[in-house]
């Protein structure tokens, strides 16, 4: 069987926000610690190309692309959450590399799934505009060069951080060939994700929201992706899946409101490397998104890695709130319009 691949570069640790910044370098020191003190075999560490400007414009505005690299050397702030240091635009280049390496790793056979852990993260920003600590959309990027360079037709796209991936829906709402579906806490930052989003023109049905009120659990969101994310996969059937992997709805992040442990993550990874198994030869891409607890961050990163390398995952609660499965129970009423759900 072929190996997990890690995708890390430490010069992302030098993109630096600023004191007192939420997505701060130590986010992934914590996992560079985590992952020098495992033994396992199955898994690789490589180092990720950068990202040209060519692979990023097939989804950002060249005019955006262009602002960005701009601030190279410098300090600035792209908006009001958004800053950059001298080393932020290498590291952003470098962040979009790896999700674009880790297509290119499962669809070409060299691994049998990847996880690109990157900082900034991705999935705020939209065609033409940095926004909530994020450059480049990542996810979206990746999911561009698949379809463009890898041939693959059919990509789901995953996220289940605890904001709304606004971003990376705006980029593909008119389009069927991505499909996107987010669990998110709601309302909250950015304020997009109503149920009701369901994409536009061609790509109406393709955008699957699924709100979720503050203090749902693991058995809320693993509920959600069986009940809702599977059988639409099953008739999807895609041929790539990418995850926007954000650990912020872990119940002792300081951004989320959410109760997810990382046990729950485990599950959640569990659930789309079966759906990758079943309809996408087990080409699954994780990329990194929030996450700011950082020893919660790096234990459900490892949990991750290790359902990903091909471990069980742990048992977790399966209690469920009433409030998740009332929210459940609204994103499926809102699907049956497309999909056998």
């Amino acid at each position: 069987m072929l190996d997990t691949l890690l995708l890390f570069d430490e010069k992302m640790i030098e993109h630096d926000p600023g004191p007192g910044h939420p997505e701060r370098p130590d986010r992934l020191r914590a996992i560079e610690v985590m992952l020098s003190m495992r033994s396992g075999t199955r898994t690789r560490i490589a180092s990720p190309p950068p990202a040209d400007a060519a692979t990023i414009e097939r989804v950002h505005t060249p005019a955006h692309v262009e602002r960005v690299r701009s601030y190279a050397g410098q300090y600035g702030s792209l908006d009001p959450d958004t800053h950059v240091s001298p080393e932020s635009v290498s590291a952003a280049m470098l962040a979009a590399g790896a999700a674009v390496a880790g297509v290119d790793a499962v669809c070409s056979g060299a691994a049998s799934n990847a996880f690109a852990l990157v900082r900034p993260p991705g999935h705020h920003a939209v065609a033409g505009q940095a926004m909530g600590f994020c450059l480049f959309n990542n996810v979206a990027i990746a999911a561009a060069h698949a379809r463009a360079v890898r041939d693959i037709q059919r990509v789901l796209v995953v996220d289940w951080d605890v904001h709304h991936g606004n971003g990376t829906e705006a980029i593909f709402y008119r389009d069927r060939d991505v499909l996107f579906f987010s669990t998110h806490q709601f309302p909250f930052y950015p304020g997009t994700g109503d149920v009701r989003a369901c994409g536009a023109g061609p790509g109406e049905g393709f955008t699957v929201n699924v709100p979720m009120a503050g203090g749902a659990n693991d058995g809320d969101y693993v509920l959600a992706f069986r009940e809702l994310l599977v059988p639409i996969a099953e008739q999807y059937a895609p041929d790539l899946v990418i995850v926007s992997a954000g650990f912020d709805a872990h119940y002792a992040d300081p951004l989320g409101g959410m109760r997810c442990t990382e046990e729950g993550f485990a599950n959640l990874c569990a659930e789309v490397k079966r759906i990758a198994e079943r309809h996408a030869g087990g080409r699954l891409v994780l990329v990194l998104e929030g996450g700011y607890d950082l020893a919660g961050l790096a234990r459900s990163v490892q949990a991750c890695i290790e359902v990903m390398a091909g471990s069980p995952p742990p048992a977790t609660n399966p209690e469920t709130t009433a409030h998740g499965e009332a929210d459940l129970r609204a994103a499926i009423a809102q699907q049956q319009q497309y999909w056998k759900v």
